[in-house]
């Protein structure tokens, strides 16, 4: 069983920077693909990134192609999304999830990112 927690979350002004965290427990941690989400008030839950298992592929939503980079340490269980030139669109609940053969499997309860104007 795998436990994720998303931590790094914040408010912080349009043009500045955050890195959320998603820390997991269980051994299996590495063999999983782990995506971030998002998800604003009274919207879809929209993807945001992905990383491999192994690390050395990753790919993201236009959105944030160019800003956001994503990154684990498998060493650590924990997988990080740098997020630079913050917009107030990027405002939404973060979210972390395990992937497996195209399945969504473990979900963080995830964690506020605030960008003011």
């Amino acid at each position: 069983q795998v436990q994720l927690v998303e931590s790094g979350g914040g408010l912080v002004q349009a043009g500045g920077s955050l890195r959320l965290s998603c820390a997991a427990s269980g051994r299996t941690f590495r063999t999983y693909a782990i995506n971030w989400f998002r998800q604003a008030p009274g919207k879809e839950r929209e993807f945001v990134a992905v990383i491999s298992s192994s690390g050395d592929s990753t790919y993201y939503a236009d959105s944030v192609k160019g800003r956001f980079t994503i990154s684990r340490d498998n060493a650590k269980n924990t997988v990080y999304l740098q997020m630079n030139s913050l917009k107030p669109e990027d405002t939404a609940v973060y979210l972390c999830a395990t992937q497996r053969e195209g399945k969504y499997i473990h979900w963080g309860q995830g964690t506020q990112v605030t960008v003011s104007s």
